[in-house]
């Protein structure tokens, strides 16, 4: 059955689509808590499943020593507490469609930083593709009216989106490093639980007994469904992916992320979708694609961690 190209691709577009629904998730979680507390609840469940199912699946898994428990703090910092906290505030503050398709920019960005810490070189089609997925991602921010932006700068919400794009670039390019000599689910792992360590004292002090007492089933329900579906299954079933078809093809179906949260965001929260929003995410999927495409003979493949979206 996994042999058949049809099942990979319904596999991979699900598992891209469910990062999508954490947008919507994290909307309805910080109903009942705050930001902090529901970054925290949702890796504390995922810890929980992803260790033993690293012990199972990585029985060979190289024992990390040293500087490497510092490359997983760091991991943990960028890519589960900070950039967490941020996706909740914004989940919370900012309108699903402009979260989703601003953060959609990623992976451009992603090329960036890769070249400013590690040193690898940047194409006239990465350059393209940056300034077509900055573009698009200043049309969605400012909703093409450039000129208040000029007036009353950057809105707090706006920069808490553009803290959360770079975390996420640092979090991968740091994670290009850890999978040199680590697995995804090993490095995911280790992130998830230094993460969740870091967040733990926040949460102890922000979050009341009465609020957890007082949470609604749909709020424990979107806290469950980030951590299960949109952190364990959803990263094992794109690794599985991966294996089968390879990180390049796989990577495509990244682009049903913001577009599964766009459509979740009209249909249970009334969202308008304006065609400014239209606009700019076509700038943006159109940046990601050239940016990110490589020539066939040059195309390096690699693993996304995909556990912290």
């Amino acid at each position: 059955m996994m042999n058949k190209p049809w099942v990979i691709y319904v596999m991979l577009a699900l598992a891209t689509s469910s990062w999508g629904s954490a947008f919507i998730a994290g909307n309805y979680a910080t109903r009942d808590f705050e930001p902090i507390t529901v970054a925290f609840l949702r890796f504390f469940f995922a810890a929980v499943i992803l260790l033993p199912l690293m012990w199972t699946m990585e029985k060979n898994r190289p024992r990390p020593h040293g500087k490497d428990w510092l490359l997983f703090a760091a991991l943990g910092f960028t890519g589960i507490a900070l950039y967490n906290i941020c996706f909740f505030i914004a989940t919370k503050e900012a309108p699903i469609v402009k979260s989703s398709l601003f953060i959609a920019s990623n992976p451009v960005l992603i090329i960036l930083v890769s070249a400013l810490f590690l040193k690898e070189k940047i194409t006239g089609r990465n350059v393209i593709g940056l300034a077509l997925a900055l573009a698009g991602a200043a049309v969605i921010i400012t909703e093409g009216n450039f000129l208040s932006l000029v007036r009353a700068g950057f809105e707090p919400i706006d920069l808490v989106l553009l803290t959360a794009v770079v975390c996420w670039a640092l979090y991968s390019v740091l994670g290009k490093v850890a999978m040199q000599k680590f697995s995804p689910l090993v490095c995911t792992t280790y992130a998830v639980v230094f993460g969740t360590i870091m967040l733990m004292p926040l949460a102890l002090v922000e979050m009341t007994w009465d609020q957890a007492a007082n949470a609604t089933l749909l709020t424990w329900g979107s806290i469950l469904h980030m951590s299960i579906i949109v952190s364990v299954v959803s990263f094992i079933m794109y690794y599985q992916g991966i294996r089968a078809i390879g990180a390049g093809k796989a990577s495509l179906f990244i682009n049903l992320m913001p577009v599964s949260a766009v459509i979740l965001a009209v249909i249970l929260l009334g969202e308008p979708l304006l065609p400014v929003h239209i606009a700019g995410a076509l700038l943006v999927f159109a940046g990601v694609t050239i940016g990110t495409r490589a020539k066939k003979q040059k195309r390096k493949a690699s693993v996304p961690m995909a556990a912290a979206k």
